[in-house]
């Protein structure tokens, strides 16, 4: 079994940072690309960043420049660190990781999703 838990969303002022965690635990061999996605309601999911086993990372265009991706592979845990936030970037946002278990083939993983609410 391998699980994704994410951490760190709250309520934020626009202009202002937050920093989502998402940390992999279980029978995990190893974990290649990680990911962070967003969700509003009644809106398709949402592509945010993307950083591979190797340090590659992607970006959407609409974080360019304001959102940073990075990871631990000691911890297991990816990060998504946000800046200058808008109310805009208000979603649920998900963390996503393609995972090959001690046991059995690669696979997508997902997280439960943590609220990310900026507002005055």
């Amino acid at each position: 079994q391998v699980q994704l838990v994410e951490s760190g969303g709250g309520l934020v002022q626009p202009g202002g940072s937050l920093r989502l965690s998402c940390a992999a635990s279980g029978s995990i061999f190893s974990i290649y690309t990680m990911r962070w996605y967003r969700q509003t309601p009644g809106q398709q999911q949402e592509f945010v960043a993307a950083l591979d086993s190797g340090g590659s990372t992607n970006y959407a265009d609409l974080v360019k420049g304001r959102f940073t991706i990075s990871r631990t592979n000691a911890e297991n845990t990816m990060y998504l660190q946000m800046n200058s936030l808008k109310p805009e970037d208000t979603a649920v946002y998900y963390c996503n990781a393609d995972v090959r278990p001690i046991r059995g083939n690669i696979g997508g993983y997902w997280g439960q999703g943590t609220q990310v609410t900026v507002s005055s």
